[in-house]
């Protein structure tokens, strides 16, 4: 069957399914690169700092919402691995049912908490109206976002990862066109930064939910099929519960850290939310190939063929490597010149921060691909409390020792708080994998010794 992951070469299946997925993450960033280049050259710093304030606490409530849709997507995926297709479409409508309501309840309270929020986290008085509006504009939309995402995981989660990457191509390219025209055009500022993201994401969740109605009956869902399954309700939510609160506590700690920066000023605000969007767009290829193995290991494991989840461990961080030591000296080497496509030359002490940052934060690169794949093999085989204890580790030390480092090292403390995370995260997983490791091999022993008597 097209999209399934237990057959034929592991490096193909991975490099395959992976290409789509990594582009997607790249688009997705696109949408946050796109408003910044565009808010920073015709509004101004400030309305870019705004936004740069706003983006870390919409994207808590989106990564809470991203990590449902991650959990039940491995739960699909070892179903369809085990190629039990009628528990697929029930598990399906159990998780849209759920998920809708859970992001109708996420988005009013994002809205009505928007503003006591930005208060809590030191938010300058000068950008607080732009960062709520902006704030209270997303949240609004969230339904749309769920939906696509939805949509999009479960298409991933029975190996078809072309599909959502052609209707985010679309849809980021309508946010383009729609951001520049309300912005540069029509001098809508944030709000129409904000309003063309919506209009955006309403367009790619219609595309992705007609192509599953007209080409996908194994998972289309018929007014008739949408009932909730209590068993799977149970499996589901503990499969993404986790996923859930391991996406909230990574941004709830890159809120946190920005709650460390915005009291140097607004100056060094524009400064770290254009690096980190620099950051992003980067590693995001290499943070998106988790959904490739993670995918890989559960369809793999739904088969019970445990070789193969050893060889895509492997395979993995030989890809991830080589792509993160690449970025890394693009990053390095064209520092400046990355800055000067958010700033104008005349923010010289925005460019310089910036900068200051880029010259120290890719020697770090490299470490985000061991955590990437361990990430996941762990959440593939179905071990997700490890990688909740593991982010919440990474995320706690990335936080403590960024108010210890940046009093006294500034931008560049951060640099150094998130590279010590990344290394305590790994040692950790990597005594746990070794575990896991040797586990798998005697399993996959003992299925050798079965299929040869």
């Amino acid at each position: 069957m097209n999209g399934d992951m237990t057959q034929g070469s592991s490096l193909k299946a991975l490099i395959t399914f992976s290409v789509p997925l990594m582009l997607e993450n790249i688009l997705q960033q696109l949408y946050y690169i796109t408003d910044a280049v565009i808010l920073g050259r015709f509004v101004g710093k400030n309305a870019l700092a705004a936004v740069g304030v706003a983006n870390p606490i919409m994207s808590t409530a989106i990564f809470f919402m991203f990590g449902v849709c991650i959990g039940t997507a491995i739960f699909m995926s070892q179903i369809f691995g085990a190629a039990k297709y009628e528990i697929l479409k029930r598990e399906v409508s159990t998780a849209l049912i759920a998920g809708a309501v859970f992001t109708g309840l996420l988005s009013i309270i994002s809205v009505l908490s928007a503003r006591y929020i930005l208060i809590a986290i030191g938010t300058p008085e000068e950008i607080m109206n732009d960062a709520e509006i902006y704030l209270k504009i997303l949240s609004g939309g969230l339904i749309f976002s769920f939906l696509y995402n939805f949509y999009s995981f479960t298409l991933k989660s029975i190996g078809d990862s072309k599909t959502p990457f052609i209707f985010l191509s679309i849809s980021c390219v309508l946010n383009g066109i729609l951001c520049y025209c309300f912005v540069a055009l029509l001098g809508l500022g944030v709000v129409g930064s904000a309003a063309a993201t919506i209009i955006a994401q309403v367009v790619s969740s219609v595309m992705c939910i007609s192509y599953v109605y007209i080409k996908v009956p194994m998972i289309s869902l018929k007014p008739n099929e949408l009932v909730m399954d209590k068993s799977l309700l149970r499996k589901t939510i503990k499969y993404s519960s986790i996923t859930a609160l391991q996406q909230i506590s990574l941004y709830m700690g890159k809120l946190l850290v920005q709650g460390v920066v915005n009291p140097f000023g607004t100056n060094t605000i524009a400064a770290y939310n254009t690096v980190t969007r620099i950051d992003a767009f980067v590693l995001s290829p290499g943070d998106n190939f988790v959904v490739s193995v993670s995918t890989y290991t559960a369809q793999n494991m739904g088969a019970r063929k445990w070789k193969r989840i050893i060889e895509g461990y492997k395979i993995g961080n030989i890809i991830i490597t080589i792509y993160n030591l690449a970025v890394a000296a693009i990053v390095f080497f064209g520092a400046e010149k990355l800055m000067h496509l958010f700033i104008s030359a005349s923010e010289r002490e925005v460019i310089m921060i910036g900068v200051e940052y880029l010259r120290l934060m890719p020697l770090f690169y490299v470490l985000t691909g061991f955590c990437n794949i361990f990430q996941g093999i762990f959440r593939g085989i179905g071990k997700l409390h490890i990688t909740f204890f593991a982010t919440v580790t990474q995320v706690s030390a990335r936080v403590i020792l960024a108010l210890i480092f940046a009093p006294y090292f500034g931008i560049s403390g951060i640099c150094y708080a998130v590279g010590i995370g990344w290394v305590i995260m790994i040692i950790y997983e990597g005594l746990i994998y070794r575990k896991e490791y040797l586990r798998m091999k005697a399993f996959d022993t003992a299925q050798d010794v079965l299929d040869s008597a």
